[in-house]
């Protein structure tokens, strides 16, 4: 059943999952229409630009969502691994466990990648960028930390598009527990750390 919508905000949500089942393309002002409950003089009444407008508008959401539930917490928090273990909890969360599709990565493979650079960009540049930043503030050496940080999104992502694929949540539950164990450092409550080796025989014991 579709929602009633009565601002352009409410036409978001809805939208956001139309995009990721149908993609830029398949996503018809048919298909738009009987998830926002909106006729065609109502989507661009709220949409004038239409569809690339509609896709923006969906980027600008999940991309505050991300800043407020991971990005700034990986930033700021001096808990470092109550933020990454947020981070991690977030994700698995907005994600669905694997069930949901990541709008953003779809976009970056998909033929509209160009139309939507500098959103796509932005996306994983802020969250690589905010969980190498906690890492540095657990200890870990600015390379290292960039390395791991990049290689930590590189799983998530990659773990959706397997899940899915194989219809088995399991299989992204198990890349977060792995995460975990890569990224939390037991009784890590300083910002003061020791420099430490990413090797698995010295990390920390998941957390």
């Amino acid at each position: 059943m579709a929602r009633v919508v009565a601002e352009r905000a409410d036409a978001i949500a809805p939208l956001a999952e139309v995009f990721r089942e149908h993609g830029y393309e398949g996503a018809s002002l048919a298909l738009i229409g009987k998830a926002t409950g909106l006729g065609k003089g109502s989507l661009y009444h709220f949409f004038p630009n239409g569809k690339e407008e509609m896709v923006r508008a969906v980027l600008d959401d999940i991309g505050q969502w991300f800043e407020d539930a991971v990005y700034s917490p990986l930033r700021n928090e001096s808990d470092v691994n109550g933020a990454i273990g947020a981070m991690l909890a977030s994700t698995d969360q907005y994600f669905r466990s694997g069930r949901r599709v990541c709008l953003v990565g779809a976009l970056a493979v998909a033929n509209t990648r160009d139309l939507f650079a500098q959103a796509i960009r932005g996306y994983f540049v802020a969250w690589v960028d905010a969980l190498q930043s906690a890492l540095i503030r657990q200890g870990r050496e600015t390379d290292q930390s960039r390395i791991l940080a990049e290689e930590a999104v590189l799983a998530i992502q990659g773990a959706i598009v397997l899940s899915r694929a194989m219809d088995d949540p399991a299989v992204f539950q198990r890349a977060i527990d792995r995460l975990r164990g890569r990224l939390l450092i037991e009784n890590d409550t300083s910002n003061n750390k020791g420099a430490i080796d990413g090797s698995p025989q010295n990390e920390g014991r998941l957390v």
